[in-house]
Formats: C-alpha cells, structure tokens, sequence
C-alpha cells in the first residue's frame, strides 16, 4: 500500500511539473472576437492596409520621380497591362490615374505580384473583382518590373494632379 502511495505521488507531482513546464513550442495569439470581425481573413493590420504578397514592410520612395524608371515602367505597363487598364478610363480593369493616392505603394505592388491571393482574402480585392467582374491576371512580373510600373504610375498620377 505504502508503495502504490508513493507511485502515485511521484505520478501526480511528475503530471504537475510537466503541465506547468515549457515544451518549447511557441503559442500562437487567438485573435479577439473584436480583431477577428476588422480582419475576418485573419490578415494583420499590415496586410489589411498594404495588401497580401512579397512586400511585407514599407517600400522607401523618393519624393521625386525617378523619370528613367518610369518610362521603363511605361513600357512595360504597354506590353503587360494595356490589354486591361488605362490611366485615364475604365476598360476591363480599373482606371489607374489616381490609384496611387487611393492605394500605398505596397498594396499596389502587391497587387501586381500576387493577383489570386489579393482577390482571394483582400477585402478591397474582392469588391474590385465584384466591381469589374474580371479577376486581374498575374503577369509574372518581377519585383524590379512592378517597382517600375508603380514609378510610372506615381508619374501619372502627379501629371493629372497638376492638371486638375
């Protein structure tokens, strides 16, 4: 009796010590029911404002126009989305003349790098796939090639600025 008393102390302090111990694995946060309904795809508030993809902290920008970058970024907006979009109308997409005061950068180059994930958990995506109807397609743009389709669009977006 004695024994089976001392095996099942031993047995409960060893079940204590190892429920209050550190297994070594981390534990994520569970989201308030408060954080789960502003973010009901569970995004992070960088995600909700910056959108979802490779860019996942803020890109540096020069006040100025980097006006060789912007004309690479022309061409390359012709061969890869004039099929879809223009700066001045509707077509298929969005116009894009002041979608860089609408959007930070990182949400547009996001959007550009990673069209399906966009639209498949952004809030903002979804309503423009609700909108036109026509889910972008991914051009498999580089990042260089969407960092300079962005200078032409910041250099657009500052012409009709200065005409309005």
């Amino acid at each position: 009796m004695k024994i089976l008393k001392t095996v099942l102390i031993l047995f409960a302090v060893s079940v204590m010590v190892l429920a209050c111990g550190d297994s070594g694995e981390k534990v994520k946060a569970t989201p308030t029911k408060a954080a789960k309904a502003a973010n009901p795809n569970g995004l992070t508030d960088f995600e909700m404002l910056h959108g979802i993809g490779p860019i996942k902290e803020a890109l540096k920008l020069s006040e100025t126009i980097d006006v060789a970058l912007a004309k690479k970024g022309e061409k390359t907006f012709e061969l890869k989305c004039f099929q879809c979009h223009r700066v001045d109308s509707k077509l298929v997409g969005p116009q894009l003349h002041d979608v860089t005061q609408r959007r930070t950068p990182e949400y547009i180059v996001n959007m550009m790098l990673n069209p399906e994930g966009m639209i498949q958990k952004h809030p903002e995506a979804k309503k423009l796939f609700a909108q036109f109807l026509t889910p972008m397609a991914n051009q498999n743009l580089t990042k260089d090639e969407a960092m300079s389709i962005l200078e032409y669009l910041r250099k657009e977006g500052k012409e009709v600025k200065k005409g309005s």
